[in-house]
């Protein structure tokens, strides 16, 4: 299968399309690259000892960025959990791999390790918590009364709902034993998390479903979620969240409770600093660059419509802004599953554009996820081109039944425009640019 991959060498980026988006990707993932972030944020040594743990898709590259950097003669040690394929060879921070979206055995096993550490740190100590987006998933220790299947099939449906990250979040937390602000709740010494963010807003106790952040949200809000979106969970978690609701379970620490005056959530990386990243690597290549934003949310192929309005009036009519421009957004669609085909929300939103832009010259487009996973596939996203509907009638392909079908990868597959990076190790959301010639 033919791929796109990012090439690394701005030196020799060339000015057609393909390579301008493909560029402009690989600026974004540049600003968010934790070996060049974290070091910066890093505190002095405590007169204690110092714990990391950490849990994400970014998680192994935050460990090692703290290990490159902290004094050798400092006590350090850890355990950072990460997806499958994303660990790295480190010394001091043991990294451990696990399940990703749906959460396994091995995550489990890890952050029972780590509430055990955890646990026993003392007052001059410090807990350095390395947060991330998959943190949900990896992080994974079921409440009292929840079993890991229990969990795992309520995540699969979470995932297929189309409910906002946010609200997925809402239950997990309320599923869990460590996310929420208990992982914090559990320390005594003081807590520094430094968080990478893969969520619109940017808020710490949304990324990771907040292991150290407090937690606006209560058991009635998950029940009501499970409900409103339709989730088929086991009667277990339904039960756990009802018993919860009636107040027969703790609620996780909430804003303005005590622990917290001894804990910072840090927000070292965003979306908008990748967006801001790709907007100069247009600018030096005499391209306007036009920031959309980074919060951007809906089903994919509506929001897929809107850009193609947008990118119809600027090639037309050359409003709002005069071509060349490039249109840049992020933040996370949604895909409601209906369909079986494989592909993630960056391909369906592609797929959806092309068939709503139909041809229109001049328009090239890129959407890919900063993690380099486009849903649960092996690919980050695609790249779309004015012939993409021509070369894929050649090939019989079913554009709009592909669609309904949700099989975006298939669809970019079989045209060899998928971009395939491998892990990336960071985490800030999706990345959309529409460059309009």
């Amino acid at each position: 299968m033919a791929r796109a991959g990012v090439n690394p060498d701005q030196q020799r980026m060339q000015t057609n399309p393909r390579d301008l988006l493909l560029g402009s990707f690989h600026a974004a993932l540049a600003a968010a690259d934790p070996l060049k972030i974290v070091p910066q944020h890093l505190p002095r040594p405590p007169r204690g000892r110092t714990l990391v743990v950490g849990a994400g898709k970014a998680a192994a590259a935050m460990a090692l960025a703290v290990e490159q950097h902290w004094p050798a003669d400092a006590p350090l040690e850890g355990l950072a959990i990460t997806r499958y394929r994303h660990g790295l060879l480190t010394n001091r921070v043991n990294v451990i791999e696990a399940g990703h979206p749906v959460p396994d055995e091995s995550g489990e096993k890890a952050a029972q390790e780590i509430v055990r550490r955890v646990k026993t740190l003392k007052p001059d100590d410090l807990l350095l918590a390395l947060v991330s987006g998959g943190g949900s998933a990896l992080l994974s220790l079921p409440a009292e009364g929840v079993t890991m299947n229990e969990l795992r099939a309520t995540t699969g449906e979470l995932l297929r709902c189309g409910a906002p990250i946010q609200e997925m979040n809402a239950v997990r937390k309320h599923l869990s034993a460590i996310q929420g602000g208990r992982l914090a709740a559990a320390s005594r010494a003081p807590v520094l998390a430094l968080v990478i963010s893969d969520v619109t807003g940017d808020d710490p106790t949304h990324i990771a479903s907040g292991p150290c952040a407090p937690d606006p949200t209560t058991y009635q809000d998950a029940l009501d979620i499970v409900k409103r979106y339709e989730v088929r969970a086991p009667k277990a978690v339904v039960e756990h969240l009802a018993r919860g609701a009636r107040g027969e379970i703790p609620e996780t620490p909430k804003p303005g409770a005590k622990i917290f005056g001894r804990v910072e959530n840090r927000v070292i990386a965003t979306a908008q600093q990748s967006l801001a990243a790709a907007a100069r690597f247009f600018i030096a290549h005499d391209i306007h660059p036009a920031i959309l934003g980074d919060s951007v949310t809906g089903e994919a192929r509506e929001v897929a419509k809107v850009y193609g309005a947008l990118a119809r009036e600027v090639r037309r009519r050359g409003q709002p802004w005069e071509p060349p421009v490039a249109l840049i957004s992020g933040g996370e669609t949604t895909v409601t599953v209906r369909g079986n085909g494989r592909g993630g929300r960056n391909c369906e939103f592609l797929l959806a554009l092309a068939i709503d832009l139909a041809g229109v010259e001049g328009v090239h487009a890129l959407a890919c996820d900063t993690d380099g996973i486009d849903g649960s596939e092996d690919n980050a996203g695609a790249l779309l081109a004015p012939d993409t509907l021509a070369r894929a009638a050649k090939k019989t392909l079913d554009a709009a039944g592909m669609l309904d079908n949700n099989d975006g990868y298939g669809f970019f597959s079989a045209l060899g425009d998928l971009v395939a990076t491998g892990p990336t190790r960071t985490n800030v959301n999706d990345y959309r640019v529409i460059l309009v010639a």
